[in-house]
């Protein structure tokens, strides 16, 4: 044994990679033979090998074992690796685990040191991609229909829906190409079924949005019906929803059970889901017994506040008291799951915390909690106002009860919120003093609910004309919360009221300034600047509060007002338009931009809108007037006639409506028809001396034996006419004599004095019995008949002005009611 030991040559002590080639005597092969302890292991598991086969050579066992101190020539292996041990290039490679790679004697006598095969130079480069080849086609195209639905989905988002379409249909051509090309290179069992359900899925909800519903139901059932889609069945559940859209509601409920089969009852928040479309669709077709069981079961299982308050108009709709009140205490029993709002107020002084606590106090989370709140809130108060008046007697005990509920729930603040909506209640009832003594309740609480309270008693003592107890509690509720805009508004309406305006433009201010956006404030002002006469600070108001109410009918009217006190016709006119296509039949604001366009002289667009404002509103006397006025200006005298009839129709006792009948009648050459109707007018006025003079000449003309008769009551109804102008004369000089000489002597005679007013009495009595002197069509210088009959269509009707005639003020169409503030219910 001791002959295959080798002993180091001394000019190898300083080598620190000696030795790695010493020799194991153990791993010797030409000594196995007499090794009995290798001879009976390979008795003991060699014999249980199984045979060598034919087709499958053993290298093993027919090729020799060389080392590096064996035989010099070695086989490769059947992967081309050299065996272990082997001499390539003249370096004996090192064995496995026995002497490291690159450190052998040899390899340093044959070659230079190189651990990392540097010497071998730079690595060859990559193989080019081939394009062309099927694989690659088929890679760029399904990137390519991936592109397509994500396109579509980002377009969708955007609001896109006919680009959205399109790219989804486009993503549905390409992907059928791919499959076609995959199964031509690989097995069907290689297609992308992912990639087929998403194009597929995608054009269904593309459909639906663009309200193609027949396409999108067709799309879905191809996924539906294709077994190799992993839950499909959930897509039911959009099927329903498209047929509630086309309001087929037997089928929407049976997809939305056909998805509920389908769905395993691990998928809890899916399964509530559903359940709820299945409630909503009972109400929508009136079967309320099984939404209440929809409702209350899932209230049972998951209580949410859409659930219960559903359950609530369910049970309302069956008028079943009891279950109005469970359903709405388990309304109140919802848990809202947000945090309290003590989490958001710093316990120190420590800025790092101070920090963090304003950077999370109006969050994302803190917005989401808050709607959470305020849509409980929501649901709540409509609940309970409106079950309150049906679930007892009378509303008001109704309301107590849900006032008592909700104290002693986690809403406790809505109870006063409650009992404001139940003095709002009494006052759609028209029981005021219930009001009035339900709001004075809160005079005595918190500052918010007293202000709130205090701005609606000031309202309703505005709106009662009690300026001064309205003052009263607009100042209690300003007190009371200083930064209440409802409250300054209310106040600054009674200062309005009393005629102080700088005062009152004092007060809308301050609420503008606590509340930018409170309109009633911004609209108050903008009137009390119109009363000043501060027309630019006017327009500014209003044009501000335009921005915020586009289409308010009030607002436009006070722009165009505001540019015609300006004289600014034009921009008055653009607005007038604007405001009719709010209100397209607001007979007044037709007939104002008709009385700009006569002033302008646009006669046409003047008729135009004076005629639609006539066929809204055909009571309207000026409107009346200036029509007929027209037609005569334009010698179409038949179609005035219909107008001054519907005047007379409207004013009875004023005889110049059917004066101008009847003189129409006799322009357009229908004399009888004249005469007729002079006649009935003096049957009406028998003391009219115009419509006499017209009977006169009309007989006269025609040869009628009664003109002599109507000749003689002319003559006597100017004889009196002129001994009542006589005495008028008289007793104006006798009281004008009688002045002077009270003026003249102190001490004169008492007889006289009550001659003198008895005298005066007697004659006021003949005054009273004579017609007045304002009678319409009457002269009082002619006292013939005047032969050459002087129409009176021309000087007696008040023909359209050029000018404007009526200014917009508070009793035209202009409403300008000062904006009352009453808390939102």
């Amino acid at each position: 044994m001791m002959e295959n030991v080798h002993l180091a040559p001394e000019t190898d002590e300083d080598d620190l990679y000696s030795g790695f080639n010493d020799y194991n005597p153990a791993y010797d092969t030409e000594e196995l033979e007499n090794d009995t302890g290798f001879q009976q292991a390979v008795r003991t598991s060699h014999g249980r090998r199984p045979p060598v086969t034919a087709k499958i050579p053993s290298t093993a066992v027919s090729r020799p074992i060389a080392t590096g101190y064996g035989s010099k020539t070695s086989l490769a292996s059947s992967m081309g690796r050299p065996m272990t041990g082997t001499i390539q290039d003249g370096v004996a490679r090192p064995m496995t685990a026995v002497r490291a790679a690159g450190f052998s004697k040899a390899a340093l006598r044959g070659s230079a040191f190189d651990p990392l095969g540097q010497s071998r130079g730079p690595a060859p480069p990559l193989e080019a991609k081939n394009e062309d080849s099927p694989e690659e086609k088929i890679r760029q195209l399904e990137k390519k229909v991936n592109e397509l639905v994500e396109e579509s989905c980002i377009a969708n988002s955007c609001g896109d829906l006919k680009l959205a379409l399109e790219k989804a249909k486009d993503a549905g051509r390409k992907e059928r190409v791919l499959v076609r090309q995959r199964e031509q290179v690989t097995t069907p069992e290689n297609i992308n079924l992912d990639l087929t359900y998403s194009v597929l899925f995608n054009l269904a909800s593309q459909y639906s949005a663009n309200e193609m519903y027949a396409e999108a139901l067709n799309t879905y059932q191809v996924i539906v019906k294709n077994k190799m889609f992993s839950n499909a069945g959930r897509l039911k559940v959009n099927m329903g929803n498209i047929y509630l859209k086309q309001r087929n509601y037997s089928k929407a409920i049976k997809f939305y059970r056909m998805a509920l089969d389908q769905i395993p009852s691990v998928h809890k928040e899916m399964r509530i889901k559903i359940m709820q479309n299945i409630g909503i669709t009972f109400i929508k077709t009136g079967q309320y017994s099984d939404a209440i069981n929809s409702f209350e079961h899932i209230m049972s299982m998951a209580p949410n506040l859409k659930a219960g308050f559903n359950l609530i108009l369910s049970c309302f709709a069956i008028g079943d008291r009891e279950k109005m009140k469970k359903a709405f205490q388990k309304l109140i029993a919802v848990p809202l799951e947000i945090d309290e709002d003590d989490k958001y107020i710093s316990p120190s002084d420590d800025p790092h915390t101070n920090l963090l606590i304003e950077a999370i106090k109006n969050d994302h989370l803190r917005q989401m909690e808050r709607e959470r709140k305020a849509m409980a809130e929501k649901y709540i108060m409509t609940a309970a106002k409106l079950i309150a008046p049906v679930i007892e007697a009378s509303f008001a005990v109704g309301y107590n009860w849900c006032v008592e509920v909700v104290k002693a729930s986690q809403y406790v603040e809505l109870a006063n919120d409650l009992e404001i909506n139940k003095a709002i209640t009494y006052l759609r009832q028209k029981d005021f003093n219930q009001a009035v003594d339900t709001l004075k309740m809160f005079e005595k609480k918190d500052s918010r609910v007293k202000s709130a309270a205090a701005t609606n008693l000031s309202f309703l003592y505005y709106l009662e004309n009690e300026f001064a107890q309205a003052s009263s509690y607009a100042d209690l509720a300003v007190n009371s919360d200083r930064y209440n805009p409802s409250a300054l508004t209310n106040k600054g309406n009674t200062v309005f009221a009393n005629g102080d305006y700088e005062k009152a433009a004092e007060f809308y201010k301050e609420a503008l300034r606590n509340d930018s956006s409170c309109t009633e404030a911004l609209y108050n002002i903008g009137l009390t600047y119109k009363k000043l006469n501060r027309l630019d600070e006017a327009l500014d108001s209003f044009l501000k509060l335009h921005a915020i109410l586009r289409n308010s009918a009030q607002v436009l009217c006070q722009i165009a007002n505001v540019y015609e006190l300006m004289e600014d016709p034009n921009q008055a006119i653009e607005w007038l338009m604007q405001l009719i296509s709010v209100v397209p039949t607001d007979s007044q604001a037709l007939s104002k931009l008709g009385e700009l366009y006569d002033s302008e002289g646009d006669k046409s667009q003047a008729f135009q809108y004076y005629y639609e404002s006539y066929r809204y509103f055909p009571s309207n006397i000026e409107v009346i007037e200036w029509l007929g006025a027209y037609y005569i200006d334009t010698q179409f005298c038949e179609k005035a006639i219909q107008y001054f009839e519907r005047a007379s129709l409207i004013q009875p006792t004023q005889v110049k409506w059917q004066l101008m009948v009847a003189s129409c009648f006799r322009r357009s050459g229908n004399y009888q028809k004249a005469l007729d109707t002079y006649k009935e007018i003096h049957r009406k006025f028998p003391e009219n001396v115009e419509c006499l003079r017209f009977l006169v000449r009309l007989c006269t003309d025609i040869g009628l034996k009664e003109v002599q008769e109507y000749a003689t009551k002319l003559k006597r109804l100017e004889k009196m006419k002129e001994m009542r102008e006589q005495r008028i004369k008289s007793g104006r000089d006798s009281s004008g004599g009688s002045r002077s000489k009270r003026e003249g002597s102190a001490g004169s005679d008492s007889g006289q004095n009550n001659s003198a007013s008895s005298k005066g009495e007697r004659l006021s009595a003949k005054l009273r019995a004579l017609p007045g002197t304002d009678e319409p069509y009457e002269s009082s210088s002619n006292k013939e008949i005047d032969a050459s009959y002087v129409d009176p269509l021309g000087p007696q009707i008040e023909r359209p002005k050029t000018a404007a005639k009526k200014r917009i003020d508070e009793d035209d169409f202009a409403d300008e009611e000062l904006g009352d503030d009453l808390l939102p219910e």
